[in-house]
């Protein structure tokens, strides 16, 4: 029998959805689909005031599985994954994620559309994909900058580093951090304290607060997957997954 891609469980008036792709936890359209239902029947679950996304052993989430996306003329199409993704960033419910080690590419994009990130010193955070030769998705062309501001949003794109925990907590990218073996307990404590608010309150608030931002996402991710389409294309992308599978620096000649 096949593995569910999430794991579900319920603490109290808070929930912890996980996703179980070991070990590396690498997610495709399938396995964001049923994230995203499974906020969908959290959203409209009254007993439920807060969740926490997190994942199985000790990466977060190392990317989206490339090989499996859908071709369109003989190239890749991230669409499909994409839409998935819309669906959490139109969820009601407040969403803390913890963020137990490498979280890069799409990995990235999933723990921005959390609220908060509780991260530990051996996280890792890497939106690589310039790195890779293609453009960035997963909305992340809206979320990063809302986060550390235009100008490193720019330098951790163009440059594609990948920072460790103690980094994201001084650019804002984590609000926390935990010990590296602590790191799901304190995400569960703090969407536990969110929980004790007024839930009324509080998702009038999260609306408030969040404004607008799914359809950034929706309008910045429509252009995202047109360029990276006709990225996946090029030489360069070739050279980029090559040289990340050799560990080496890429050479691209830009075309």
């Amino acid at each position: 029998m096949s593995v569910p891609p999430i794991q579900i469980s319920t603490q109290g008036q808070v929930t912890t959805v996980s996703l179980h792709r070991p070990p590396h936890n690498f997610i495709d359209e399938a396995s964001l689909a049923a994230l995203a239902d499974a906020v969908d029947a959290l959203d409209a679950d009254e007993t439920c005031r807060a969740i926490v996304l997190a994942a199985e052993g000790k990466t977060f989430c190392a990317g989206a599985d490339l090989s499996r996306l859908p071709q369109v003329n003989g190239v890749a199409d991230a669409t499909p994954l994409y839409a998935q993704a819309l669906r959490l960033f139109r969820s009601r419910k407040p969403m803390v994620a913890a963020i137990q080690g490498a979280a890069i590419g799409a990995g990235a994009g999933l723990a921005l559309v959390a609220d908060f990130r509780v991260a530990c010193p051996a996280s890792r955070f890497s939106v690589n994909f310039n790195r890779l030769g293609f453009h960035p998705g997963f909305g992340l062309s809206a979320t990063l900058p809302r986060l550390v501001g235009q100008q490193m949003a720019a330098r951790l794109f163009y440059i594609g580093e990948r920072i460790d925990g103690e980094r994201m907590l001084q650019l804002g990218l984590a609000d926390e951090l935990a010990a590296d073996d602590e790191v799901l307990a304190r995400a569960q404590a703090f969407a536990q304290e969110i929980a004790l608010s007024a839930p009324l309150a509080v998702q009038s608030t999260r609306e408030t607060l969040r404004q607008g931002l799914a359809d950034q996402v929706a309008a910045v991710n429509a252009r995202e997957v047109v360029l990276q389409r006709e990225q996946f294309a090029t030489e360069d992308f070739r050279e980029g997954v090559a040289a990340a599978t050799e560990r080496r620096a890429p050479r691209f000649m830009g075309r």
